[in-house]
């Protein structure tokens, strides 16, 4: 456990936003195009993919965040 505050924390939390954000616009500008045509179940069930997607680089970058490692 950590008994000093560090700038990983601040900083971990901002470039998760960003990257978050980014993550957005990317899936909100590129994947209509792809997809809009495709029957309604179909993108529902890509748009709850892409929404899950997203979750799963987050445990080892938490992990980070609070011991400035990796693993």
């Amino acid at each position: 456990m950590r008994t000093e505050p560090t700038l990983r924390i601040p900083l971990g939390i901002l470039g998760m936003l960003l990257g978050v954000a980014a993550y957005a616009l990317v899936i909100a500008r590129y994947v209509p195009d792809l997809i809009g045509g495709w029957h309604t179940l179909l993108q529902t069930m890509v748009y709850i993919a892409l929404g899950i997607v997203w979750i799963l680089p987050l445990r080892r970058f938490l992990a980070w965040m609070e011991t400035g490692r990796w693993r």
